[in-house]
Order: structure tokens, then C-alpha cells, then sequence
């Protein structure tokens, strides 16, 4: 069997006594990175074969996770930290088990971006995780559209060197909006700071942080989003008469049908 065992976040005691039972009972351990996995394992005295799954020999893992599984033995998938496949290494693996027929199950645990988004208090009855918005500036913006409507919370998983960066280009998006800043998890210096995206968040940036913004408010006449020229022509494209076009655009925007002339002049 192949197991994908969550792992702490921070606080080395949020392991659950299933986890540590599978990672005991395992034939070989599949992880991110041995060098940062051995501290969990030593902390819990557990010494297995350690082999690397990390996002840039995925497919070769995969392969070598699936003759392990073929051959009988045990297999323990983990990341650094949390789950495994959210923001970490795994989904190709799943998808390679899932092809190859090899069963394989789930240990859950510990996740950043749930426990973020208690610590912010804001809305979570709705949500959405976007995780790491890409490097390139074009591909970042253009990911960023799609999600900009979303009436709902949305969340971010952002490196310290990134925070100033993404937020930014955030607020080009989406305009001003509430926002909470989560950092150091189940650690000594856990925090949640609430901003603004125009305000953009102040201070250092230390460790890896969860970015939460609220979601888009509701719009009561999408035609306001509109310039105020294809708002009276599309009254106009509808049937109305220019001066019943302009009437209307202007009760929709709560402004003065003076005010709205204007615009329609070259119409």
C-alpha cells in the first residue's frame, strides 16, 4: 500500500498517532527533501530508507514509488511540511498510481492554508485556494483575472521575498480589498496581520506566509461596470431612445441625467 501522510506545519507534536504509526510500519519513505524530513523521523526515533520526490524528479519517483508498491512493500509519501499534492510535490505520483491501478490512500493532518484561514477570521463558509501565483508577471496578472469575481475568500500561499511583489499585483487586479497576512503556524511567533491591499503589508517579511483576501462584493447592476458611454449604448442596442437610455444609465449609477448627457453626445 502507499500511504500520503500529512506532516507538522511548524510544531513537531501536530503528528497524528496513525501518521507515526504508518511511518513506523513503512519499508521505504518517499520525501521532499531528506535533509529536512530526518528531523521529524529523529525526533520520533524512526529510521527508514529515506528516497527523494520533489517536483523536479516527480515522474521518476512515481515509477520507482510504483515498482515498490508492485513488489509488496510499504510506501510512505511526505513533503516538508503539511499534505502532500496541495502546493507540494505528489499529484503526479497520484496520477501515475491512479493509471498503474496501485492503490493508495491518504493520512490527513496538519494543512497551512486551512489553519490561515482560521487565524484571519475571515469568511470561510466560501473559498477558494489559488496557492502560488506564477513568477512571470504576465502569466500572474492573467491568473489573477479569472479569480477577481469571486465572491468568496481567496487564498494565497506567498515566500517572504515574494509578499510585497504578489500583493501588489493583486490590487492591480482586484482593487482595494481587506486582506490578512498569516505567518509562523503552530510556531512561537505565529501571526495574523490584517492590511488593505493599497496599503500593502508593512514590515519585514520572515518565513512563509499565507495572503487571505476578501471576496469580490456582489454588483447590483453589472452595467455599471461599464464606461458610461457603453452603458447608454447598450440601453440604446437594447431599443430605448437616447434620452430614455440616458435617463436609466444614470438612475443605475445614481448620478444626474446632466451628468450623463455628456457621454452621449457621439452616440
Amino acid at each position: 500500500m502507499v500511504y500520503f501522510v500529512a506532516t507538522p506545519i511548524g510544531n513537531l507534536k501536530d503528528i497524528s498517532l496513525r501518521a507515526l504509526e504508518v511511518l513506523r510500519a513503512a519499508d521505504v519513505i518517499f520525501c521532499e527533501d531528506t535533509r529536512h524530513s530526518i528531523k521529524l523521523l529523529n525526533a520520533y526515533e524512526i529510521k527508514k530508507p529515506l528516497k527523494a520526490c520533489h517536483k523536479f524528479n516527480e515522474h521518476v519517483a512515481a515509477e520507482n514509488i510504483i515498482s515498490a508498491a508492485r513488489d509488496g512493500l510499504e510506501v510512505a509519501v511526505i513533503s516538508d511540511a503539511g499534505m502532500p499534492v496541495i502546493s507540494d510535490p505528489g499529484n503526479v505520483v497520484c496520477a501515475e498510481l491512479k493509471k498503474a491501478g496501485v492503490e493508495y490512500t491518504v493520512i490527513p493532518g496538519a494543512n497551512a492554508f486551512l489553519s490561515a484561514l482560521v487565524l484571519s477570521a475571515m469568511p470561510a463558509d466560501k473559498f477558494a485556494f489559488i496557492g502560488f501565483l506564477p513568477d512571470k508577471a504576465g502569466e500572474k496578472k492573467a491568473l489573477l483575472e479569472k479569480y477577481k469575481s469571486l465572491d468568496m475568500t481567496l487564498c494565497f500561499h506567498v515566500a517572504p521575498q515574494d509578499v510585497d511583489r504578489d500583493i501588489s499585483a493583486i490590487y492591480s487586479v482586484f482593487g482595494d480589498r481587506k486582506a490578512c497576512a498569516v505567518r509562523e503556524i503552530t510556531k512561537l511567533h505565529e501571526e495574523a496581520l490584517p492590511f488593505t491591499l493599497k496599503e500593502g503589508l508593512a514590515g519585514e517579511k520572515r518565513g512563509e506566509y499565507v495572503i487571505l483576501i476578501e471576496g469580490a462584493k456582489e454588483v447590483e447592476n453589472p452595467l455599471n461596470l461599464l464606461s458610461e458611454k457603453e452603458h447608454i449604448a447598450r440601453y440604446m442596442q437594447g431599443g430605448m431612445g437616447k434620452k430614455d437610455a440616458v435617463k436609466q444609465a444614470a438612475k443605475d449609477r445614481g448620478v444626474s441625467k446632466s451628468e450623463m448627457y455628456k457621454f452621449s453626445i457621439e452616440l
